[in-house]
């Protein structure tokens, strides 16, 4: 069997604190951290600077108190002498003494020239030269005395310098050492509390925005307090109006089941009964062939609700696709009224189409399909029959204005019935909502949900009001065509 080649690790993913709370704790440590480091390095720098010019200033002041000293020796010959006693004091204190040739390098008493030139040209006796120098790759620093000036007694020592090993860094990182305990316990003093009360002002508003969405499902609607940072806020409020949303649907659709079962009830109890007599014997001959009818009849109802309702859903998820074009209100309306007009005869009812002026028949052109214009109308018209039987329905057109400011065309139909009861007509366009049984009649209920549904998917607007010494009006307002209607 052939051996499986491991192949490349892939790189572990970072741990993170899975709790906001606990990434906003993380985020202020990593801020702390940061801030310290930054100071920590600038106090470093200050503090090597304040521990170098300290090592000058002594070394600075040795030389002062040693120069005319160092002078006589050198007029009575004695140099030698005068530098090895002072190198022998000044050893226990880690400082070197050594002389500064014409050359400007620094000499021991025994060897060679050490490390590189000083800078030392035309100052004058007794002036100070301060400066660091490297021996034996090590960093030291230096203040040189100048004894004499340039060019006089060549033999003689151009300066004597005073050499001792650079501590400043290491002076500088051992006050660091006893000062960052006390800075890192001040930032937790000062940064723990503020970041708790971070972390609980964004995390609390957050969990109680969990729980209630949690709570959402089994109860009623939920409407928490806007707190914390301004996104949380907005969070919440959206949340307030999901919630708000979703028990106004609930409401809605309680109701839609209540209006279903009742439309339910009435065909499914005849077509019991009937199927009932006809089991049992108790309808026979022509009773038997009535029964068989009723059944059928309540039947298509049935099918007829089940089709409105399904056409309801399609429409609204999209699955009903529109195939837009241009058209004339005027020409769709007329064939509306031809296609009633034997029915609104045989029930005694009036049906007319109300001519708009000539001068506004340019604007009644509007952008639409053709067959779901057609079910919008006969929708209408329906309702308004089924509203003033024995009375007058009148179909009306007239240019409009959509709220987005468009150009569009209103199609109203209007009839002499009860019209709606008081605060009804708002509600007049949902599922299966009867304000009036003079409205209602044996349709499925949903003849008007359709017309909305179809308005909203042509990018249109429905109404429904009652008119003035009685009776509705009901319409659609579509957007119009920007060119002339086609015939």
């Amino acid at each position: 069997m052939a051996r499986r080649e491991p192949g490349p690790r892939e790189p572990a993913a970072p741990v993170r604190p899975r709790s906001l709370g606990g990434r906003l704790v993380a985020a202020f440590a990593i801020f702390a951290l940061a801030v310290l480091l930054a100071v920590g390095g600038a106090l470093f720098v200050v503090l090597r600077g304040l521990h170098a010019d300290a090592t000058y200033g002594s070394l600075g002041d040795l030389a002062d108190s040693v120069t005319v000293q160092v002078r006589q020796s050198i007029t009575a010959g004695n140099l030698r002498g005068t530098i090895v006693e002072l190198r022998d004091t000044l050893a226990a204190r880690s400082i070197d003494v050594m002389i500064v040739g014409v050359d400007g390098r620094l000499r021991p008493l025994v060897g060679e020239p050490i490390g590189e030139p000083i800078p030392i040209a035309g100052q004058a006796p007794g002036e100070q030269i301060r400066g660091q120098i490297t021996i034996d790759d090590r960093s030291h620093l230096y203040v040189a005395s100048v004894l004499r000036r340039a060019g006089a007694a060549a033999a003689a020592p151009r300066a004597l310098a005073f050499v001792t090993l650079d501590r400043s860094g290491a002076q500088a990182l051992a006050d660091l050492g006893r000062a960052i305990p006390a800075v890192v316990l001040a930032i937790l003093i000062v940064a723990s509390p503020l970041a708790w009360l971070v972390a609980r002002s964004v995390s609390r508003p957050l969990e109680r925005v969990a729980a209630a969405a949690a709570a959402v499902p089994t109860g009623a609607a939920i409407e928490l307090p806007l707190e914390g940072p301004s996104e949380v806020r907005e969070l919440t409020g959206s949340f307030n109006v999901m919630s708000g949303e979703l028990d106004a649907t609930r409401r809605r659709e309680a109701e839609l089941l209540a209006n279903l079962r009742h439309d339910l009830r009435t065909p499914l109890t005849v077509i019991a009964g009937y199927a009932t007599a006809l089991r049992d014997g108790t309808a026979t001959g022509d009773e038997a062939v009535g029964a068989a009818q009723a059944i059928e009849e309540e039947a298509a109802r049935l099918a007829q609700l089940v089709q409105a309702l399904g056409a309801v859903e399609r429409i609204r998820s999209g699955a009903d696709g529109l195939r837009l074009e241009p058209l004339d209100a005027r020409e769709v309306a007329a064939a509306t009224v031809s296609r009633f007009a034997a029915r609104a005869t045989a029930d005694g009812t009036r049906l007319e189409l109300l001519e708009p002026p000539a001068d506004g028949s340019a604007g009644l052109g509007l952008l639409a399909d053709r067959v779901a214009l057609d079910r919008m109308l006969g929708n209408l018209v329906e309702n308004g029959l089924a509203a003033a039987p024995g009375g007058k329905v009148t179909l009306e057109l007239a240019p409009d204005q959509l709220p987005s400011g468009g150009g569009a065309v209103r199609i109203d139909v209007l009839d002499d019935g009860p019209g709606f009861p008081p605060g009804a007509a708002t509600r007049a366009f949902d599922r299966f909502w009867r304000g009036d049984p003079a409205r209602s009649g044996a349709g499925s209920g949903l003849g008007l949900a359709i017309v909305r549904e179809l308005a909203v998917a042509h990018g249109g607007t429905v109404h429904a009001e009652n008119r003035i010494g009685g009776g509705a009006r009901v319409g659609i307002v579509l957007p119009a065509t920007a060119g002339p209607p086609a015939a």
